[in-house]
């Protein structure tokens, strides 16, 4: 019901440990393997949406380049912006060649590449964890790489620090999709998904970053990833094992499609055993679905007929992070969302129950990241390290109607959980372990898929929490 391990939980333990340098410095993507390990108003750049930078006393704020004039205000280096309806960043003419060395098939190959870089974000989050996220669609035979490159507070930069290598194919022209480890600088590092500061208590912040976009294809081919749009949360959240309560705002309850990762143990067990740890890519199949997405019939001609459900299989298949070894990525399944026609993706934290009513009040269902022991969500009937639900809304008495994807069936997917219980093992950072141990809470992670040209009420709520 959880995916592999919980991104804080690593973080917290590995902030005992220097981890070894592994960041790529230069733009096309190193070839040497690392070892497998599971674990998993201010200044704004031209162009950057600036994601709630008006709203300084959040302790979050997103930045995004997804317009014409927002592509044209970075570095490109064989790239090219695209207008139109839905603007994007191409391959123009390639920067040059570079092979690479997929860590999980051994197999070099020979790649044209370009880069885009964008401009400095100057946060107004003094940061002490960032995530990037990305919406894109590559062809057989393309993938992109995303890294970030943070400034410290005392004015010294980070490496390059890779945060993804994505394509959203896995057939024989496919690198494997893949997160990166061993990547520190001693003050700071990379967990799957997650850049972190390691000593938070130090006072040490990431005050502002760039991105980077490096776009692959065949030598020759012509073919191009396209980038629809890519961005990056930073937030300092406090460490706190309670959270204030929210005053209930909504009672609505959004139609979503209902579907259990229990079903499906034991199916495709090389996606990280199968269902009981599909959380998020069952998760994020019933918001695509609910946005009237799906694969089609030819997509899922790979499933075994005799499955239920075979989107879900397909989900999981597509959001699986080779390195990591398992499909809870947080990036890539929004990455995987937005491979759907017209369909904008990203992963955020939202600082209350308040926000996500926001989001629902207007249409737009929320998936969470939350661990907590059996005793403490009343009627869950489990307790994990590290879980994916989806929030549809609300009853009248503020409490969260929520599918849980770790319900013995479809039928059993729509739970009614205690507000107050919900908020809090959602929104802590810090918990208690079933072993009494103190372990660590995502603090408010979110993925948010929703139509690339929203309705005005759904703009307004995107707005509100800082995404568009």
């Amino acid at each position: 019901m959880a995916s592999p391990t919980s991104r804080r939980t690593v973080l917290t333990a590995a902030l005992a440990v220097v981890a070894g340098a592994g960041a790529a410095n230069a733009v096309p993507a190193y070839a040497a393997p690392s070892a497998a390990r599971r674990t998993a108003a201010p200044q704004r750049p031209a162009g950057a949406v600036p994601g709630g930078a008006e709203r300084a006393a959040r302790p979050v704020d997103n930045a995004f380049w997804a317009s014409y004039s927002g592509w044209r205000a970075g570095t490109a280096k064989g790239t090219r912006a695209v207008s139109g309806p839905r603007p994007a960043l191409v391959i123009g003419t390639p920067a040059g060649r570079t092979d690479y060395t997929d860590p999980h098939t051994s197999k070099t190959t020979t790649w044209e590449y370009a880069t885009w870089t964008s401009p400095t974000h100057r946060s107004t989050v003094p940061a002490t964890e960032l995530i990037a996220s990305w919406n894109a669609r590559t062809p057989a035979g393309t993938w992109l790489q995303v890294e970030l490159r943070g400034r410290y507070s005392d004015g010294t930069d980070t490496p390059w620090y890779v945060m993804g290598r994505w394509t959203s194919g896995d057939g024989d022209g496919d690198i494997r999709r893949t997160s990166v480890d061993d990547q520190s600088d001693g003050r700071s590092s990379v967990w799957t998904d997650t850049l972190a500061v390691d000593d938070a208590a130090s006072g040490l912040r990431v005050t502002s970053y760039r991105l980077r976009l490096t776009l692959y294809r065949t030598p020759g081919s012509g073919l191009t990833p396209t980038v629809h749009r890519i961005g990056a949360m930073a937030s300092d959240i406090p460490d706190r094992f309670t959270v204030p309560e929210s005053v209930p705002g909504l009672a609505r309850e959004l139609t979503v499609p209902r579907y259990s990762q229990e079903i499906h143990i034991g199916q495709y067990p090389q996606y990280d055993n199968g269902g009981e740890a599909w959380c998020s890519p069952t998760s994020s199949q019933m918001i695509i679905e609910y946005w009237g997405r799906r694969p089609t019939a030819a997509d899922l001609a790979w499933v075994d007929p005799g499955y239920a459900d075979p989107q879900v299989c397909h989900a999981a298949r597509f959001t699986y992070d080779h390195q990591y070894g398992g499909c809870g990525n947080w990036p890539f399944n929004a990455a995987y969302a937005a491979t759907y026609r017209d369909l904008s993706a990203a992963v955020t934290r939202l600082v209350s129950l308040t926000e996500a009513e926001t989001l629902v009040a207007a249409g737009i269902p929320v998936i969470t990241s939350q661990s907590f022991l059996k005793e403490e969500l009343t009627g869950a009937g489990y307790g994990t390290a590290g879980h994916l639900m989806t929030v549809i809304g609300f009853t009248a008495a503020g409490d969260v109607i929520a599918n849980d994807p770790a319900s013995p069936d479809n039928p059993a997917v729509r739970r009614v959980y205690r507000r107050r219980e919900w908020e809090n093992i959602w929104l802590r950072t810090k918990r208690y372990n079933s072993s009494g141990k103190v372990a660590s809470g995502t603090g408010g992670v979110a993925y948010v898929y929703w139509p690339a040209s929203p309705g005005a009420a759904q703009r307004r709520a995107l707005r509100a929490v800082g995404l568009l």
